[in-house]
Order: structure tokens, then C-alpha cells, then sequence
């Protein structure tokens, strides 16, 4: 997690990467030591899975990274295919989400220390859930990721303490 003792002085987009980190890493402990079949089962009465958040958080990133970069995601979800970011499908694996999500956050965090400023902005697409022509900074961006990353952790702690009563946080 986070600590005030690794914070970065100056320009606060070091110490919001390591907030994100914190969160990203909480969600990867959760599947520590797990089968693909627990990891996919759903002990609560949630739908949720810890491999199913996995992926999920991995297209979540991509889809904001993609968004700030003003570039297309290779990952479209349609409404019959959403479901799918919330599971394995065919061959997908546990260590291939990963790697992927290693990918994604190396890329974001290079495209992060890059910006000339956290101020730099981005539109945000057409969608019912955002203002119409809406804008939003890399700030509120990395915040917002700080916010998903949270709650689906916290969905995470409680499926692993479901499944074998191991907290997945610290």
C-alpha cells in the first residue's frame, strides 16, 4: 500500500502513480495462490470473480490510457460482449491477463511521466454516463483509476475471504 514515507515531493503525479500501484497491487494479492478454477468461481452472491476482476481492471486501464492518449482500444466491448470483461473466455489465463496488465500499466506509467503537466486534458466519448462534450485532466484521470482500482480491491478482499477466508489485503 501507499505510504506518506515513499511520497514523491514536487509534482504530485509520482505519488498518484504510487496510489494507483497500491490499489493494482491489493487486486493482484488477491489471486496469490489459486487454481484458474478458483479464481473463477463466484463464492458470494456477487457474479463477480477474481479472475474476472482481473481482467476487468486490465481493459478498464487500457480503455483509459487509450482515451487520454487520443488513440483507439484494440479492446471493443459491444453489449453482447460485455460480459466477457468480466471472465476468462476460450484459452485466456490468469498469467496472460497479467502480463497483459504489466503491459498496459508500464505503458501508462511511461505515458504519465511524459506528460508536461497532470493538466494536459482529453475529451471524454459520447456516452450516457458522461456530459456531452466533456474534457478531463491526467489528474482526475490517475484519481479516477485510484477510485476504480479501490472498489473492485474491494471486491476482491471479500471473495478471497470468501473462498478460503484468506484476506486478500493487508
Amino acid at each position: 500500500m501507499a505510504h506518506l514515507s515513499e511520497e514523491i515531493p514536487g509534482d504530485e503525479r509520482g505519488t498518484l502513480l504510487l496510489f494507483v500501484e497500491a490499489q493494482r497491487t491489493a487486486i493482484r494479492e488477491s489471486l496469490a495462490g489459486l487454481t484458474e478454477e478458483q479464481a473463477a468461481s463466484r463464492p458470494s452472491a456477487s457474479e463477480l470473480s477474481l479472475s474476472g476482476l482481473l481482467k476487468h481492471v486490465a481493459e478498464v486501464e487500457l480503455s483509459w490510457l487509450r482515451m487520454a492518449q487520443q488513440r483507439p482500444n484494440e479492446i471493443q466491448r459491444t453489449a453482447e460482449t460485455w460480459g466477457d470483461s468480466f471472465r476468462l473466455v476460450e484459452d485466456e489465463t490468469i498469467p496472460a491477463v497479467q502480463a497483459f496488465w504489466e503491459g498496459v500499466t508500464a505503458e501508462l506509467t511511461a505515458f504519465v511521466r511524459a506528460l508536461p503537466s497532470l493538466d494536459e486534458t482529453f475529451p471524454l466519448p459520447e456516452a450516457p454516463w458522461f456530459p456531452k462534450g466533456a474534457k478531463v485532466s491526467m489528474r482526475w484521470m490517475l484519481l479516477h483509476l485510484v477510485e476504480e482500482f479501490a472498489r473492485h480491491a474491494g471486491h476482491a478482499d471479500v471473495i478471497r475471504e470468501s473462498l478460503d477466508g484468506t484476506k486478500a489485503m493487508g
